[in-house]
């Protein structure tokens, strides 16, 4: 990793916003994308509880992607369209890929769903990280694709080969590189994982 660049844009940041994502202008800037109040929703939704009944459940994850500002309006119709069009037991099958992924074996919840979202062609890496982010914000992360070549690119993370199918594989090693790489900067700039991927994209998604 280039350690140097890493400070560099850490040092421009909080030039640019002294508080971190505190600054008053990254709280403006932050009420474009409600990241707590989707992360309340989404621990709710998927709760224990929550997968008593598979039908209410997936209502709600098709809320969640609706509804979130990471998402692309071009993929949220195309996503709750699919879901909808689920066999019962495709909805049963999805149900349970999420109670892995949430509550059990990550890798088998993560490749369950992957292969139900590539029969629908919608395996895209934003939504099958954006219910992952939002239930744990702590200790997951969300996967842009332009952010995430952008960041392996100018921090020269080599052992990192982004592909556009998504997979475990991948997920798992970026995951552990942006934990790691939080505990390198501010404490202002990683509130949660999705703020310091935040912080990454403005500082790395425009740079040639």
């Amino acid at each position: 990793m280039n350690m140097e660049k890493l400070k560099l844009a850490e040092a421009q940041f909080l030039h640019q916003y002294p508080g971190g994502f505190d600054d008053p202008e990254m709280q403006v800037i932050g009420k474009k994308h409600p990241v707590s109040k989707m992360s309340d929703f989404a621990q709710e939704a998927f709760s224990k509880k929550g997968f008593k009944n598979p039908n209410t459940l997936l209502d709600d994850l098709t809320k969640l992607v609706s509804r979130s500002s990471m998402v692309s309006m071009f993929e949220k119709p195309k996503f709750r369209d699919f879901v909808a069009s689920l066999s019962q037991s495709d909805r049963f099958a999805m149900v349970a890929g999420y109670k892995k992924l949430f509550y059990g074996n990550q890798k088998t919840g993560f490749n369950a769903i992957l292969d139900l979202l590539s029969d629908g062609k919608l395996a895209r890496w934003s939504l099958m990280t954006i219910p992952l982010i939002y239930f744990d914000l702590e200790n997951e992360v969300f996967v842009k694709p332009t952010t995430a070549k952008a960041i392996i690119n100018q921090l020269e993370l080599n052992e990192l080969i982004y592909k556009p199918r998504p997979s475990w594989e991948f997920y798992e090693k970026f995951r552990s590189t942006i934990i790691d790489m939080k505990g390198l900067v501010d404490p202002s700039l990683s509130p949660n994982n999705a703020a310091f991927t935040g912080f990454l994209m403005m500082s790395f998604s425009s740079t040639k």
